[in-house]
């Protein structure tokens, strides 16, 4: 499920992507297409990472099946979700108080690449102790 889902965020990034830069980047201001474009970059890199985790986990290579790399893809698309759109939302639909979401995305974010950092630190004491 997680390669799945990282497959549909890059497909998002993409798309919505393209819209901001052909369709919305003559209707709002410079500072929300600037928001915009963060949102994408975001939603774009973690999109990659999220990928990466579900074809580690679908590898089914031992020190990648851990529950601390599943519950890692789970919290970069979450906070993937909320940060980047909460900024989709809150330009398009002008509802600027969506953006009071970003920072906790942001939060499970970073949570997120703290969880895949001990995955991987695990993963090599375990090959480390064989």
């Amino acid at each position: 499920m997680i390669l799945l889902i990282g497959g549909v965020l890059g497909f998002i990034s993409v798309a919505f992507g393209a819209y901001a830069e052909h369709g919305l980047r003559e209707v709002v201001s410079e500072e929300h297409f600037r928001f915009l474009m963060t949102a994408v970059r975001y939603n774009q890199v973690h999109a990659v990472v999220v990928t990466a985790i579900g074809l580690g986990i679908a590898s089914g290579i031992e020190p990648l099946q851990s529950s601390l790399l599943h519950w890692s893809g789970k919290l970069f698309i979450l906070g993937t979700a909320l940060f980047s759109f909460s900024i989709y939302l809150s330009v398009v639909l002008a509802l600027p108080q969506l953006v009071n979401i970003t920072p906790i995305g942001g939060t499970i974010i970073m949570l997120a690449w703290i969880l895949l950092a001990m995955s991987g630190y695990k993963a090599v004491s375990r090959n480390n102790a064989n």
